[in-house]
């Protein structure tokens, strides 16, 4: 082996070796970034830009189905409520690309209050109750009227037990049973979990994460029974992490699902 030879093999070249394909992968990074940004503003652009036409399409509806602009007989009408039913589900669906776009590029900012959680458990359900009736379910809050106040953004909570309920509906059959309940943990018990349940059909153990996974879901084929974007459980995720808390899921086939999240409880005020 020649000196040069012996020169080429040195410390010297392998660390300038190493040098250049740290460089390469830091651009291969900053390529990526740059591309994760722009499908995040491509999302927004679109979801904004479907959600006018839209909202104009479901208004226009409504002025029909109410006879604003003269009666009409029930078919005429039964058609215009399924216009402004499937306008209002492809509205929801554009609101959550929009919510996980603002919470994966970190846009969303917490706005915390003091505020009672079975309060706000009680209006969720609420909510859902006329969807609940129409599958013959019951949704029940089992315990929470001792809790103090919770520390934290109610809408975002809102959002959460929404979505959480939302799911429990959709995924539960004809005649089954949805629950909420509270326990507390922690040291000196200033953290809440809270339980939303349900007798459904249940998760295998090998999809827990997945279900928490950006546009995954456990069914993907195009002749599933239930359609969304498969970003629900993703954004709350990423709403109960802005709070410092988790979120997590235990499940078996056939036997139901129970998902846990957890909240700081407010401490006491002087």
């Amino acid at each position: 082996m020649s000196m040069a030879d012996r020169l080429d093999s040195s410390p010297t070249k392998r660390v300038k070796t190493l040098e250049a394909q740290a460089r390469e992968a830091q651009q291969t990074i900053e390529e990526l970034r740059a591309r994760d940004a722009l499908k995040t503003q491509f999302l927004s652009n679109v979801s904004h830009d479907l959600r006018t036409p839209l909202a104009a399409i479901i208004t226009h509806a409504e002025i029909l189905r109410e006879g604003m602009l003269g009666e009409l007989n029930q078919k005429q009408r039964d058609s215009v409520t399924g216009i402004v039913s499937g306008g209002q589900q492809l509205i929801d669906m554009i609101d959550e690309i929009l919510t996980y776009v603002r919470s994966a590029s970190d846009q969303v900012n917490l706005v915390r209050t003091d505020f009672d959680i079975t309060e706000l458990v009680d209006q969720v359900r609420t909510l859902n109750q006329a969807l609940a009736a129409k599958k013959h379910l019951t949704i029940e809050r089992l315990n929470g009227d001792d809790l103090p106040q919770v520390y934290a953004d109610r809408d975002k909570i809102k959002h959460v037990l929404g979505n959480l309920i939302g799911n429990a509906i959709k995924f539960t059959p004809d005649g089954g049973r949805i629950w909420i309940s509270f326990s507390r943990r922690g040291r000196n018990g200033d953290e809440l979990v809270v339980e939303v349940g349900d007798n459904g059909r249940g998760i295998a153990r090998a999809h827990y994460e997945l279900v928490f996974r950006e546009f995954a879901q456990v069914d993907a084929s195009p002749s599933r029974p239930h359609h969304g974007t498969g970003l629900g459980l993703a954004i709350a995720r990423n709403l109960v992490e802005l709070h410092s808390g988790r979120i997590w899921v235990e499940s078996e086939l056939g036997k139901g699902s129970r998902f846990f999240f957890t909240l700081p409880l407010n401490p006491p005020r002087d």
